[in-house]
């Protein structure tokens, strides 16, 4: 039997099983469920945004003279119009998944969106105004950067900061999945990972960024600059008598204000405060707090050097 033979017989029933993950509990994002916006959807709402934040530097072309305003307008308008539907419909499958609720069709979750898209709109002048600051640390902080239009276009640490403050502005309204969706989005172009939960002050700078890793009750002050490598992660995760982890505690650790943490540190735990004015060098582990203005070092490793020796000559 040939391999379109074999397809055709088995196709009714590999589609019926794979179709059936659809039908429980709610059918999400089905013509007859609750038609979640897909991950394509949400990325290019959150581009449209980063363009109007950024007008001309993300975008496939600069915008022509003149034209600014309309297009600022024209851009913004459309790309609140779909978010306020993509988190409209985030807010009705949490509802309907939440096992101690019960969807009613009561337009609540309408009313939730609402609230979210105008604390949305309200904050991105000061979102805008905070990014500034950030890339002015990226410019003063990176004797390589050689404009500020450098660092707009080309640091994967400003994008993903951009991408944060956005996020987190809908995470304040406890919008599920679309704020995640958007912070994933950028840990996948730049290998930093920042959970738009984490509250950032302004000023901040992830050089390099590869590799950097920030929790969601992190809280970071201002001026602050991380290198690549650095984790801002969890010590332990309280569980429940059913061995799961508990949501909703503090996990990550407090990072002041003027503080300098250098490739690789790692510092965890829920409790952990890293004092403002501190520097944190490179493959630190802390797990406890250190006041301000300190400096934490781990010792200088002593290398091994072995002579090399003088090859023994070959026999003719």
């Amino acid at each position: 039997m040939q391999i379109e033979e074999q397809i055709k017989k088995m196709m009714p029933e590999l589609t019926a099983g794979l179709a059936k993950c659809w039908e429980c509990p709610a059918g999400a994002s089905s013509e007859r469920g609750l038609n979640l916006a897909g991950q394509a959807a949400v990325q290019h709402v959150l581009d449209d945004l980063v363009s109007v934040l950024f007008p001309g530097c993300h975008a496939r072309e600069p915008i022509p003279e003149g034209t600014l305003d309309d297009f600022i307008h024209t851009k913004l308008k459309s790309s609140l119009i779909a978010l306020h539907d993509q988190v409209k419909c985030a807010f009705e499958y949490h509802c309907a998944m939440d096992r101690h609720m019960n969807c009613k069709g009561c337009h609540a979750c309408t009313q939730k969106a609402d609230d979210a898209i105008a604390h949305f709109i309200k904050s991105l002048p000061a979102t805008q105004l905070t990014l500034q600051r950030d890339i002015v640390a990226a410019y003063e902080g990176d004797p390589a950067a050689k404009s500020t239009m450098e660092v707009v276009m080309s640091y994967p640490g400003m994008y993903a900061i951009v991408v944060h403050r956005i996020a987190h502005s809908l995470y304040e309204k406890d919008v599920p999945l679309i704020p995640r969706i958007m912070s994933e989005h950028a840990h996948s172009r730049t290998g930093i990972d920042i959970h738009p939960g984490a509250r950032i002050g302004a000023g901040f700078f992830i050089d390099h960024g590869t590799g950097v890793v920030i929790g969601e009750t992190c809280t970071i002050g201002e001026n602050v600059k991380l290198y690549q490598g650095v984790t801002l992660g969890a010590l332990s995760f309280e569980k429940d008598d059913y061995g799961r982890p508990l949501k909703g505690t503090k996990r990550h650790p407090d990072v002041g204000d003027n503080v300098v943490i250098y490739a690789g540190a790692t510092i965890l735990g829920g409790n952990t405060e890293i004092g403002s004015g501190s520097e944190i060098g490179g493959n630190v582990w802390l797990t406890h707090s250190v006041p301000p203005n300190s400096r934490v070092h781990n010792q200088q490793p002593k290398p091994l050097i072995r002579q090399a020796t003088s090859p023994s000559k070959k026999a003719p």
